[in-house]
């Protein structure tokens, strides 16, 4: 039994690869999500990003014609997110894609992005990457809780990107 050095080091070497292998096919664990919006199934750059003279981060709501009602809302809930930030409303543009009827919004006007989701919230950075979408939920309570992940998961971005 001169090789038992040697296959007890491939055995101890198997097994741990043979687990690691079958925990990722078989899924056994969890997936960690730590982000409360969706990320978008395609990236979407803004063009002419930079001509705005943008923040950090953007939170922008897609207005269209088609969804007057809880577009309506989302104005609303836009003027209340920008209250919520508190200390950190100096980081962050508030904008609004596409042509709502009240023309007197202190916020910026974009052009409407045919590819986004009417009356979705997105977060956008600096860059015009359209990172993040949060979309409009009918019921009020689920759409109150979508606009806390938002202002969750920009606290973190703004967090990490102070640190680094």
């Amino acid at each position: 039994m001169k090789n038992k050095p040697l296959l007890l080091f491939v055995t101890c070497c198997a097994i741990p690869l043979f687990l690691a292998y079958s925990a990722l096919k078989l899924d056994w664990l969890p997936s960690a999500v730590t982000n409360h919006g969706e990320f978008l199934n395609e990236e979407i750059k803004l063009e002419n990003w930079q001509q705005n003279n943008p923040k950090q981060w953007t939170i922008a709501l897609n207005y269209s014609s088609e969804c007057s009602a809880s577009c309506n809302e989302q104005l609303e809930a836009l003027n209340n997110l920008y209250i919520a930030l508190g200390k950190n409303q100096g980081k962050v543009d508030m904008a609004v894609m596409g042509s709502p009827s009240q023309a007197d919004l202190p916020w910026k006007k974009m052009a409407q992005q045919a590819s986004l989701t009417p009356a979705s919230l997105y977060l956008i950075d600096h860059m015009g990457l359209v990172v993040l979408e949060y979309p409009y939920k009918a019921k009020p309570q689920e759409n109150r809780l979508v606009q806390k992940g938002l202002l969750k998961d920009l606290k973190k971005l703004l967090n990490y990107s102070r640190s680094s």
